[in-house]
């Protein structure tokens, strides 16, 4: 497959594959099933980016994941659960639309807060709604890996919306994972020197502060696995560090396990 380029020219969709997302939408909006859109459509919609796409992300609570695949498959779609711990797939002919709870590393989970956070949008004719732009950087800070890595989508968002983002939100859902919301600003500053004043003084202040006072005193558990389980294996398997990732993906099976679908509740 080639790499994705960004332009801002709209990629052309062919009618099987307008149809087949179409059809997921309103199969969804339907049943009641809340959901956001985000992926290629959200980078779009921030940052006035398209990059050709052959897939649909779909943003929804774990708890309606069974009963949106129980909906699809009444439609005509083939579903399956790819990863347990945030990715679910529906598929028809050559497209497919991935339904996805949050983090592949179970650190970010989608909630009502995400919906209520959520703008509203429209899709193929579909009134529907996007991710909210906090939610949407802060599920690619932990996309830096090997094969895929997200930050010039980050640097993008920033030069288009950083003076409008809600930083105390964006704060709020990496609390404790600051560092990298600090090292995607640093980041961003390299690309976009001209536009370092797109981030509010304040968040430059109090994250440079944060970082120079606690840094020294950190000697909390090894992350590495959290971005990269691949290539931090070594640390975990051979070096002794603590096994982040794993430890992430059991609090979120057990989240699941203390909250049924019919004790979830949404916007």
């Amino acid at each position: 497959m080639p790499l994705p380029v960004t332009s801002s020219r709209p990629p052309e969709f062919t009618p099987e594959q307008e149809t087949c997302y179409r059809d997921i939408l309103g199969a969804l909006t339907t049943a009641g099933i809340p959901y956001m859109v985000g992926g290629a459509f959200a980078l779009h919609e921030y940052c006035g980016i398209w990059r050709n796409t052959k897939d649909l992300d779909l943003i929804l609570e774990p708890a309606f994941v069974p009963h949106a695949l129980k909906q699809l498959n009444a439609v005509g779609y083939t579903t399956y659960i790819e990863d347990p711990i945030w990715l679910a797939k529906a598929y028809r002919g050559n497209y497919y639309v991935d339904l996805i709870t949050g983090l592949g590393n179970g650190l970010l989970i989608a909630d009502p807060s995400w919906l209520q956070n959520s703008v509203p949008y429209e899709l193929f004719g579909i009134p529907c709604r996007v991710m909210g732009a906090e939610e949407w950087m802060a599920s690619k800070l932990f996309v830096s890996r090997r094969e895929r890595f997200d930050g010039a989508d980050i640097a993008h968002l920033l030069r288009a919306r950083g003076d409008h983002l809600n930083w105390q939100r964006l704060e709020s859902l990496l609390s404790g994972h600051w560092e990298l919301l600090l090292w995607a600003l640093v980041f961003f500053a390299y690309v976009y020197p001209a536009y370092k004043s797109a981030v509010p003084q304040e968040v430059w202040n109090r994250l440079l502060n944060r970082f120079q006072s606690q840094l020294p005193e950190n000697n909390g558990k090894f992350r590495g696995t959290l971005i990269d389980p691949n290539m931090f294996a070594i640390d975990v398997k051979e070096w002794g560090e603590h096994d982040a990732f794993s430890e992430a993906c059991l609090k979120h099976s057990q989240l699941l396990h203390l909250n049924p679908p019919e004790e979830s509740s949404h916007a």
